[in-house]
């Protein structure tokens, strides 16, 4: 039997964990996160909307700023400046994509790397490449801490990483080097991909390439953690042809409720964490 992991139950518990925490907070210390959506796109407006969701049901503060598509360089900017000097906002986080004509890592990198909730920034990625203590990357994260909900095994595992981004693939190879395991990074050009995920302990796919892992990559009882996602007439699906799998591989995360929900928990996690590493720094 194949075990579906419950993404969404393990959300649950680190965001009830978190609620816990911020309840025991003065209030003049609650953890704030402030928004910032450039544009209309649909998608990121839900994406959005759920993020502030979930920041207010953990009992912190909410700011959030929308700005109109035809914002300039200059103008996202000066928000992100603002909420960067503003005590009271403890993370800032960017929603990306952004309108193509605006630069998102120069824009990124006017966050603090305190209050970097999303790990993003080149100082972030800096700490994290160097194993300083910092804000790493929520979806990488969530994969780390669904794996330990779990029960398997990182340390002494062979994981193949498909996917090099730099919001999931290589900071979770990152990530998972320094928790013991042996780690191979692929990508949907690798030549023959199945030669290198056919031996592997874990895999983790993350390339938004619909159905690109089936049943010739994975081996019998390996875990697949599946952080991609894809609209659909039939409904959402993710980069693994996840019905080829079942009785063969022995955990494999579903297509929503699996990855999704641990990226929002994380979020809130870290929202948390920058306001202690804000206290800590002040």
């Amino acid at each position: 039997m194949t075990t579906k992991i419950d993404g969404r139950k393990t959300a649950r518990q680190i965001r009830s964990k978190v609620a816990e925490e911020v309840a025991a907070t003065s209030p003049g210390r609650l953890p704030g996160l402030a928004t910032v959506l450039v544009g209309d796109d649909p998608a990121s407006a839900v994406y959005v909307a759920a993020k502030r969701r979930a920041i207010r049901e953990a009992g912190m503060r909410d700011f959030h700023r929308a700005l109109p598509r035809r914002a300039t360089q200059r103008e996202v900017a000066a928000v992100i400046d603002e909420l960067a000097a503003d005590p009271e906002v403890t993370g800032v986080l960017l929603q990306l994509p952004l309108p193509p004509h605006l630069d998102a890592h120069a824009l990124i990198d006017r966050i603090p790397v305190t209050k970097d909730v999303d790990g993003l920034t080149t100082a972030s990625a800096g700490l994290l490449a160097r194993g300083e203590h910092g804000l790493r990357p929520c979806t990488p994260l969530g994969v780390i801490e669904l794996l330990d909900a779990e029960g398997i095994a990182i340390t002494g595992s062979h994981v193949t990483v498909i996917g090099w981004g730099e919001l999931v693939g290589r900071p979770l190879a990152q990530l998972l080097l320094r928790r013991g395991a042996t780690v191979t990074v692929a990508h949907e050009h690798t030549t023959d991909l199945a030669a290198v995920t056919r031996p592997a302990d874990i895999v983790v796919v993350a390339t938004g390439v619909r159905g690109l892992v089936g049943l010739e990559h994975i081996k019998p009882g390996a875990a697949v953690i599946d952080a991609g996602i894809h609209r659909t007439e039939s409904g959402l699906t993710g980069d693994v042809r996840a019905d080829e799998l079942e009785g063969i591989a022995g955990h494999i995360t579903p297509v929503p409720g699996g990855v999704g929900p641990m990226t929002i928990a994380m979020l809130v996690r870290n929202t948390l964490l920058a306001s202690e590493w804000t206290d800590t720094a002040a």
